[in-house]
């Protein structure tokens, strides 16, 4: 048996190079999609006169990608993750090339949630592929560009969104996909190798349907409340009272059901519990903040659309810098909890300097203060999965990585969608006065960046200011989100990185337990079924 880890892992180590690469490009198009869209939102409000509609365009996609990611993650553990993952590329790229064909904001939203449906199996499975074929011990080196990735996709994406928008024209933020989508749809299908898996278990498709609702409840809780209707008005209620009443019934589902689509016993965890509430922290803070800032740079800097998107660029380098730093650092030591400790810590005083912006702020002390912020995110972005992944038994790294995923993108949609809805409102009451009696609503939802510039001088003045006076407070209401993710990241366990694969360890075990005949007639107790509980009791199991 001791051969047989180290046999699985010199197959694969000749094609890691090709796998890692189609990994990176697919994470890149999932993450990317999440936030491509910002630049090019005043000129798609514009042409589709949909300015009540601009949160969900980007809503519906990170719903999309939360609802699914607990169904992939499960399903890639049942019966393996290549099929899974090229079905996705798929979706996703079917979601691409109908979102740029869309006549109307409706449409746009529809077809960007069959993106997100693609997006989730994209994100999952560059995750848990990587946890099949490298060590815990080395996988925090490929963990950093991955995870950079995700954070980088939240600049790279209004830069390639805005200079789409600027020189071609805004569908083409879509149809970039399909190229760079078919070249790694090829690469996957040709290098991955994985072993195949026999299902014996019954799925969950109860626990995934309730899972489903729940979740579409709650964003459609955090997105209509206070602006389309009433706190108090009998749809959101009725809202809060039925994503309550679904949620009870998936717990109730989960507990009694074999192969629970999110067992429970991951909650008794303690580094799934402190990494997965950072996540959460953490998505809906980022995403919250900053899915709107490149409409800002437009509207009150009057810069284009590219121009937004590259004075983005000091926070991908911080990013990007301090991902791959602390990545290498990780491998060296082995120790990471320091990270998301420190990282917290800066990006909440990035954020705190966003919030002393104004119209008057020059764009290179801007450029500062985004450094200071992707400085504190690089830190740590990779290490949330690589700790769950390593505090879990082999057979559920799939489901704990989706799992973890699914607060995380939960934080982004709630984020998102939540301060989405509240800039859009405030915008909205300080544009239509500056407009005529009867027409101004109209006015005040059809408004580009050309517009504005071609507006008499005060008009436009109004403008600017209804834009910074909407959004800047913002980022002043993250500083004490991000400071909450550092004192979460103070409970986490620091476990031994583990030196072998999870798919030779899942391999291994299953083998020992197949020679192990279980008593009574039941079926042999596999190793591997133990909880990651366990692990955080006796460091020593790493």
């Amino acid at each position: 048996m001791t051969a047989a880890a180290p046999a699985g892992r010199a197959q694969t180590a000749p094609r890691i190079g090709w796998i890692f690469t189609s990994l990176v490009l697919v994470m890149l198009l999932a993450s990317l999609d999440q936030t491509i869209v910002g630049t090019a939102l005043p000129t798609i409000v514009g042409e589709l006169d949909g300015l009540r509609h601009m949160a969900w365009t980007i809503t519906a996609y990170t719903l999309a990608l939360t609802v699914a990611m607990p169904v992939y993650g499960k399903l890639g553990d049942l019966v393996g993750r290549k099929n899974l993952f090229l079905v996705a590329i798929a979706l996703f790229l079917l979601g691409s090339a109908l979102a740029g064909f869309s006549q109307s904001m409706l449409q746009l939203v529809a077809f960007r949630g069959v993106q997100g449906l693609g997006g989730a199996g994209l994100m999952i499975m560059s995750q848990t592929i990587i946890a099949d074929v490298v060590p815990a011990r080395d996988r925090a080196k490929f963990m950093a560009p991955l995870g950079a990735v995700f954070g980088a996709s939240a600049v790279l994406g209004p830069l390639l969104g805005g200079w789409l928008t600027d020189s071609a024209h805004w569908r083409w933020i879509f149809w970039i996909n399909l190229p760079l989508g078919a070249v790694a749809f090829a690469v996957a299908a040709i290098t991955l190798k994985l072993p195949a898996r026999r299902n014996t278990e019954r799925i969950d498709y109860a626990g995934m349907v309730l899972l489903a609702l729940a979740l579409t409840g709650t964003v459609l809780v955090t997105s209509w409340g206070g602006t389309d209707h009433a706190w108090t008005s009998p749809t959101i209620l009725g809202l809060v009272a039925a994503t309550v009443v679904l949620a009870l019934a998936f717990v109730a589902v989960e507990q009694r059901v074999a192969s629970p689509v999110i067992p429970l016993r991951l909650f008794r965890n303690r580094t799934f519990v402190v990494t997965t509430l950072l996540g959460f922290v953490v998505g809906a803070g980022l995403m919250g903040a900053l899915a709107y800032l490149p409409t800002y740079l437009q509207m009150v800097y009057g810069v284009n659309a590219t121009e937004s998107g590259l004075l983005l660029l000091p926070m991908v380098f911080g990013l990007l810098v301090l991902s791959i730093g602390s990545g290498v650092l990780i491998t060296r030591t082995g120790r990471y909890k320091v990270f998301p400790v420190v990282g917290t810590a800066v990006a909440a005083g990035g954020m705190a300097l966003l919030a002393t912006i104004d119209v008057g702020t020059p764009l290179w002390q801007l450029g500062v203060y985004l450094a200071v912020l992707g400085a504190g995110l690089g830190v740590f972005m990779q290490v949330l999965v690589l700790a769950v992944q390593n505090a879990v038994a082999p057979r559920e790294v799939g489901v704990a990585t989706s799992s973890n995923n699914l607060f995380r993108e939960l934080g982004v949609t709630v984020g998102a969608a939540a301060l989405g809805a509240v800039f859009t409102s405030r915008l909205t009451d300080r544009l239509v006065t500056l407009f005529p009696a009867g027409a101004g609503e109209q006015s005040a939802t059809s408004l580009t960046p050309e517009i504005v510039r071609n507006l008499p001088p005060e008009v436009a003045g109004g403008v600017v200011d209804a834009y910074a006076g909407s959004l800047t407070p913002i980022f002043g209401w993250m500083v004490p989100v991000f400071l909450l993710g550092t004192v979460i990241a103070l409970f986490l366990p620091e476990i031994p990185l583990s030196s072998t694969t999870a798919m030779s360890e899942g391999e291994a075990e299953a083998a020992q337990s197949d020679a192990r005949p279980g008593e009574d007639g039941e079926a042999p107790s596999l190793p591997f079924q133990s909880t990651g509980a366990d692990r955080d009791a006796d460091p020593t199991r790493a």
